[in-house]
Protein backbone atom coordinates (compact mmCIF):
# COMPACT_ATOMS: atom_id res chain seq x y z
CA UNK A 1 0.00 0.00 0.00
CA UNK A 2 2.64 2.48 0.50
CA UNK A 3 4.37 1.76 -2.45
CA UNK A 4 1.59 2.20 -4.62
CA UNK A 5 1.02 5.84 -2.23
CA UNK A 6 4.50 6.55 -3.08
CA UNK A 7 4.00 5.84 -6.91
CA UNK A 8 0.69 7.94 -7.12
CA UNK A 9 3.00 10.97 -5.29
CA UNK A 10 5.67 10.70 -7.87
CA UNK A 11 3.17 10.99 -10.37
CA UNK A 12 0.78 13.43 -8.91
CA UNK A 13 4.43 15.80 -8.02
CA UNK A 14 6.33 15.03 -11.49
CA UNK A 15 2.96 15.71 -13.69
CA UNK A 16 2.10 19.50 -11.51
CA UNK A 17 3.51 22.66 -12.88
CA UNK A 18 5.88 23.77 -10.47
CA UNK A 19 4.89 25.52 -7.74
CA UNK A 20 6.91 28.43 -7.24
CA UNK A 21 6.13 30.84 -4.30
CA UNK A 22 8.08 34.06 -2.96
CA UNK A 23 7.19 33.03 0.14
CA UNK A 24 6.85 29.25 0.54
CA UNK A 25 5.74 29.73 4.10
CA UNK A 26 3.58 25.94 4.15
CA UNK A 27 6.90 24.42 2.77
CA UNK A 28 8.74 26.27 5.65
CA UNK A 29 6.62 25.42 8.19
CA UNK A 30 6.87 21.64 7.56
CA UNK A 31 10.36 21.37 7.00
CA UNK A 32 10.70 23.26 10.38
CA UNK A 33 8.34 21.83 12.68
CA UNK A 34 9.08 18.07 10.94
CA UNK A 35 12.66 17.64 9.75
CA UNK A 36 14.95 20.34 11.60
CA UNK A 37 15.60 18.13 14.74
CA UNK A 38 17.52 15.87 12.20
CA UNK A 39 18.29 18.06 9.86
CA UNK A 40 18.70 21.20 10.94
CA UNK A 41 17.96 24.81 10.29
CA UNK A 42 20.67 25.00 7.57
CA UNK A 43 19.34 21.15 5.55
CA UNK A 44 22.99 19.83 6.50
CA UNK A 45 22.24 17.26 8.84
CA UNK A 46 23.04 19.56 12.23
CA UNK A 47 19.94 19.25 14.50
CA UNK A 48 20.11 18.22 17.66
CA UNK A 49 19.25 14.70 16.82
CA UNK A 50 21.44 14.47 13.67
CA UNK A 51 24.44 12.08 15.42
CA UNK A 52 21.63 10.23 17.64
CA UNK A 53 20.00 8.36 14.44
CA UNK A 54 21.85 5.28 12.88
CA UNK A 55 22.84 5.71 10.42
CA UNK A 56 23.99 9.52 11.34
CA UNK A 57 21.12 12.29 9.41
CA UNK A 58 23.02 12.94 5.88
CA UNK A 59 24.19 16.55 4.99
CA UNK A 60 21.19 17.53 2.27
CA UNK A 61 22.82 20.03 0.51
CA UNK A 62 25.55 18.02 -1.37
CA UNK A 63 25.05 18.37 -4.86
CA UNK A 64 24.12 14.52 -5.15
CA UNK A 65 21.61 15.35 -2.98
CA UNK A 66 20.47 18.26 -4.88
CA UNK A 67 20.72 16.03 -8.17
CA UNK A 68 18.19 13.61 -6.71
CA UNK A 69 15.66 15.99 -5.65
CA UNK A 70 15.51 17.51 -8.95
CA UNK A 71 15.85 13.98 -11.01
CA UNK A 72 13.17 12.56 -8.57
CA UNK A 73 10.74 15.45 -7.57
CA UNK A 74 8.80 14.26 -4.46
CA UNK A 75 9.65 10.95 -4.65
CA UNK A 76 12.83 11.72 -1.88
CA UNK A 77 10.60 13.61 0.45
CA UNK A 78 7.51 11.48 0.08
CA UNK A 79 9.62 8.27 0.47
CA UNK A 80 11.60 9.92 3.75
CA UNK A 81 8.19 10.69 5.17
CA UNK A 82 5.97 7.57 4.65
CA UNK A 83 9.10 5.01 5.72
CA UNK A 84 8.16 2.33 3.91
CA UNK A 85 11.75 0.49 4.71
CA UNK A 86 11.57 0.84 8.37
CA UNK A 87 11.38 3.21 11.19
CA UNK A 88 14.52 5.35 11.97
CA UNK A 89 13.11 8.32 12.68
CA UNK A 90 10.22 7.17 14.54
CA UNK A 91 12.69 5.00 16.53
CA UNK A 92 15.17 7.95 16.63
CA UNK A 93 12.66 10.23 17.59
CA UNK A 94 11.08 7.90 20.15
CA UNK A 95 14.28 6.74 21.75
CA UNK A 96 15.21 10.69 22.30
CA UNK A 97 11.67 11.56 24.15
CA UNK A 98 10.52 14.16 20.94
CA UNK A 99 6.83 13.68 19.65
CA UNK A 100 5.96 15.44 16.66
CA UNK A 101 2.24 15.13 16.08
CA UNK A 102 0.59 13.05 13.36
CA UNK A 103 0.29 15.12 10.09
CA UNK A 104 -2.16 14.29 7.22
CA UNK A 105 0.02 14.90 4.04
CA UNK A 106 -1.09 16.57 0.95
CA UNK A 107 0.21 16.58 -2.65
CA UNK A 108 0.43 20.31 -1.66
CA UNK A 109 2.61 19.76 1.34
CA UNK A 110 4.90 17.14 -0.40
CA UNK A 111 5.12 19.93 -3.36
CA UNK A 112 5.65 22.92 -1.15
CA UNK A 113 8.38 21.07 1.34
CA UNK A 114 10.54 19.90 -1.75
CA UNK A 115 10.13 23.05 -3.23
CA UNK A 116 11.08 24.78 0.47
CA UNK A 117 14.26 21.97 0.35
CA UNK A 118 15.54 23.05 -3.69
CA UNK A 119 15.14 26.80 -2.39
CA UNK A 120 17.39 26.12 0.74
CA UNK A 121 19.92 24.08 -1.01
CA UNK A 122 20.23 26.39 -3.98
CA UNK A 123 20.94 29.32 -1.97
CA UNK A 124 23.40 27.23 -0.61
CA UNK A 125 25.57 26.19 -3.55
CA UNK A 126 25.41 30.21 -4.46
Amino acid sequence: MKTSLIVLMTVALSTQTTHVCADNTNGKNLYVQRCAVCHGPDIKGTGPLAKKSNPPTPDLTTPAFKKRLSDYPGVIVSSIILRPNGDLIPKTLRENGVKIPPHAWSVSDFRDLNQYMNDVISKKQH
